[in-house]
């Protein structure tokens, strides 16, 4: 029988420990797939004594993960610990070093790092996977590295943090402020003790900026991503947004134009009747667009022991089987230097609510700013009339360009009728 591949789990937490129990449940079949059976016989975490759930009887242990990349009976190494720095960046830089494939599920790391560790591995000649870094178990990854590789790709774009989707969907349904869904979220073990990650909109830009890699043939630069999250939005523009027709998603947005990438991460309107309108709760999905296949969605649990091991077992079946594909889709020295786009220049629909004092003029007044900005309006709604009291006023812009609308927005919030900052939502096309 073919020797097993010998694997090296570090960190097991919520994934490492579903690596390990998917491995067992699922040992036949994966066999079979991978032409060999896959074993792990090396882990490493912080607490030798906390029960996983898993048992780790007869497994290696090391206290420090990155000795993990010297043990020579190690073929391939799993890195599940997380973080962008630390440990983590450690082992995988250890690993590629020492000539192992690499399979992590860390999306931060890959952001931040991943153009550094690609090059890394290509000097290596080994694999560095990481299928399970954007969207759980959706195969996003191999479906624009691989099963899209002959297309050019236009626009991926998708909602890529179960945790924000969830909170706005309860929004929707159930009338509720963001604050207080979120202490629901937090309660169920859907959102973190400190969410910011999520909610500011940052794990969604770590995965975007993987996924415009990868769309786009260049190296990832996650700084060049806008990022804003959804703390600002409010029961009152999802209850407005349902009124018009749309419905409120937090998007990651990568997109080729004639002057180069766009990407971004915020919140969107997007039409009700579009497909990605209807992925509500933790799920998470992802568009991409191709010149020759058209648009392609693919739809799943974005996170989870299940979806998360589900994806790091598939690339450890391709690494036993010998499939090796470059990190972004084609060598270094093939990769595109395609400039990144300031959101400045992004030019698109706007969504505006402003709370007013309800009196004569007021309306002139802000219609007077976005006409001397030359912005067009599509429609405006106000509800009754309160003299003298504070009142919503919505207005929707033709396509403008953002750094007009910012400067407008910056000079109606200055207006003594203008009673809080204005909400500004961009509208997504479908």
């Amino acid at each position: 029988m073919t020797r097993p591949l010998s694997v090296a789990v570090a960190g097991l937490g919520t994934v490492g420990a579903g690596v390990l129990t998917m491995l067992r449940a699922n040992a036949d079949i994966i066999a079979a797939r991978a032409g060999r059976p896959i074993a792990v016989t090396a882990v490493s975490a912080r607490d030798r004594t906390r029960d996983r759930g898993v048992s780790l009887a007869g497994l290696r242990w090391y206290d420090d993960p990155v000795a993990l990349a010297a043990d020579p009976a190690v073929d391939v190494v799993v890195e599940a610990i997380g973080g962008s720095e630390g440990s983590a960046r450690a082992l995988v830089q250890a690993a590629l070093a020492a000539g192992k494939p690499v399979v992590t599920a860390n999306k931060a790391l890959l952001a931040v790092h991943g153009a550094a560790l690609a090059e890394q591995a290509e000097r290596a000649g080994v694999a560095l996977a990481f299928e399970a870094a954007v969207a759980g178990g959706i195969p996003v990854i191999k479906a624009l590295r691989e099963g899209l590789a002959g297309n050019r790709i236009s626009r991926v774009a998708g909602i890529l943090n179960g945790t924000c989707n969830y909170i706005l969907t309860v929004m929707r349904e159930r009338g509720r402020e963001f604050a207080e869904v979120l202490t629901d979220a937090q309660k169920l073990g859907y959102a973190e003790a400190d969410p910011a990650f999520d909610v500011d909109g940052i794990d969604a830009a770590h995965k975007l900026a993987i996924l415009a890699a990868l769309a786009f043939g260049r190296p990832v630069d996650f700084g060049a991503v806008h990022v804003e999250g959804i703390r600002r939005v409010s029961a009152l523009d999802i209850a407005f947004a349902t009124e018009l027709g749309y419905r409120i998603k937090l998007l990651g947005i990568a997109r080729r134009t004639e002057a180069g990438i766009e990407a971004r991460v915020h919140p969107c309107m997007v039409a009700h009747t579009a497909p990605i309108a209807r992925v509500d709760g933790v799920f998470n999905a992802v568009v991409a667009e191709g010149d020759f296949v058209g648009r392609v969605m693919l739809e799943g649990r974005g996170a989870g022991a299940g979806p998360t091991a589900s994806a790091v077992v598939a690339d450890l079946i391709d690494i036993a089987r010998g499939r090796f594909t470059p990190v972004w889709g084609a060598a270094a020295s093939a990769l595109s230097d395609a400039p990144s786009v300031p959101m400045a220049a992004h030019v698109g629909a706007y969504y505006l609510r402003l709370m007013v004092v309800d009196r004569p003029g007021v309306i002139a007044d802000v219609t007077a700013e976005l006409r001397d900005a030359g912005i067009s309006l599509e429609s405006m709604l106000q509800r009754g009339r309160s003299p003298g009291e504070a009142v919503p006023v919505v207005l929707v812009t033709h396509e403008t360009n953002e750094a007009a609308m910012r400067a407008a927005l910056a000079r109606i919030a200055g207006l003594d009728a203008v009673l809080e900052d204005p909400a500004l939502i961009r509208i997504e096309p479908a």
